[in-house]
């Protein structure tokens, strides 16, 4: 990278809650995770130079959009304060981000608030479906799916089938390791619920088939919720260090990142990927670009990985394409382990987007927090132990868009 960026914390919603029910709407949540980062952190709404927000589908969920300008009515220091709304699907919140450190690795500004932040538990599972479905080409494809994106994704797991053969159990482990993840992690939708085998299996009734091979249990959740960072130059992140008692050298930093987009059809990228070894070509280079520009040999040089699992082929997906396994053996680090919370590379030791839940535009966000939670010991009772360096990945549409981060000390 040409210029450090340093993350120096911020605050999430607890991603259980569900504002519809609690009288409650996006500014509401807005500005209390806002606040929160400011309590957390210590930074001053004045010193803020520059700030940004991922959402997806704010005007469709809620008919609200113009969502930077939530930011002046959160402080009166904040009003006048450069603000911008970022939009790649489930990807906005790492969009948002690339936005805010490019600004700061350019010299304009020393310090960046990003938010990202999704309301989504206000209408039927139906309606919320058809408002997620404008990150496909919308009349193009999937035009016969009730549920667009859990269509989508079990063809991505029909292409794994053709390519390479799959066994759904590696898939019922994935997703019953988030969710004893998110057992672990006090904000995790999920962390309440009992789920037993009979929830990851293949009963009906009890784990209903949503679209073609996915199940209940291999879906991400529907949820309300924001998270917020702070980014800082060096030039602020030596003043706050120093305020704070602590060395700047305990500050994480953004080693590395990676952002391709691909054609938005997803038939067109895997007929574009026939015969290659990786499905999509494109979220391996974002991957291999961040680990690149962080000087990290491969993803082992790394403690941890976040990624996006809104379906548990997802993140069988990305196990390969991260380089974990080779091409098509993602099953390897499921049965031996490698994945799970203790193991040689924990991936989604916060329980993921099965197990913690997935506002779509606050996902990005929420997993650079959690970067920052493992690399600085704050991680609580999913904490890696000696964690120094956290990959991550974010994903919007069908492998659309694909961001990959790298937080160290």
């Amino acid at each position: 990278m040409t210029g450090e960026v340093f993350v120096l914390g911020g605050a999430q919603s607890d991603f259980a809650r569900n504002m519809e029910r609690e009288g409650n709407g996006m500014f509401d949540l807005f500005r209390e995770v806002a606040e929160a980062s400011f309590a957390a952190t210590g930074v001053e709404p004045a010193e803020v130079d520059t700030a940004h927000v991922g959402n997806f589908v704010g005007e469709l969920f809620t008919g609200q959009g113009q969502l930077g300008g939530f930011f002046g009515h959160v402080h009166p220091d904040l009003a006048g304060v450069p603000a911008s709304r970022h939009e790649a699907a489930c990807a906005s919140g790492s969009i948002a981000i690339l936005a805010a450190t490019a600004e700061i690795e350019a010299g304009r500004y020393d310090l960046a608030l990003v938010l990202g932040i999704e309301l989504m538990r206000n209408v039927p599972g139906q309606t919320a479906a058809e408002h997620l479905g404008a990150a496909a080409w919308v009349g193009q494809e999937a035009n016969e799916a009730r549920y667009l994106w859990p269509w989508m994704f079990s063809k991505v797991e029909e292409e794994y089938e053709k390519r390479h053969g799959i066994d759904r159990a590696h898939l019922r482990a994935i997703s019953e390791n988030n969710f004893a993840n998110g057992k672990r992690n006090p904000n995790a939708q999920t962390r309440g619920w009992a789920v037993t085998d009979e929830h990851l299996g293949e009963n009906d009734e009890v784990n209903p088939r949503i679209e073609g091979r996915l199940r209940k249990s291999d879906c991400g959740q529907v949820t309300d919720g924001a998270a917020a960072i702070f980014l800082a130059s060096r030039a602020y992140a030596e003043k706050w260090a120093k305020r704070r008692g602590i060395p700047l050298e305990s500050v994480p930093r953004i080693k590395g990142w990676g952002h391709t987009t691909a054609p938005l059809m997803y038939q067109r990228k895997v007929n574009d990927s026939e015969g290659q070894p990786y499905v999509f070509p494109f979220v391996r280079k974002a991957m291999m670009d961040a680990l690149g520009r962080a000087s990290l040999a491969d993803v082992y040089a790394c403690d941890g990985v976040e990624v996006h699992d809104c379906f548990s082929i997802t993140e069988y997906m990305a196990i390969d394409h991260f380089g974990i396994t080779p091409p098509g053996e993602s099953w390897r680090a499921i049965e031996d382990g490698t994945i799970a919370l203790g193991g040689k590379l924990p991936v989604n030791a916060s329980g993921g987007l099965i197990g913690t839940g997935h506002p779509v535009g606050a996902t990005g966000v929420r997993m650079m927090l959690d970067s920052w939670r493992q690399v600085t010991g704050n991680a609580g009772d999913y904490q890696i132990d000696g964690a120094r360096n956290i990959a991550t990945f974010n994903v919007g549409g069908s492998a659309t868009t694909a961001c990959s981060f790298v937080v160290g000390v």
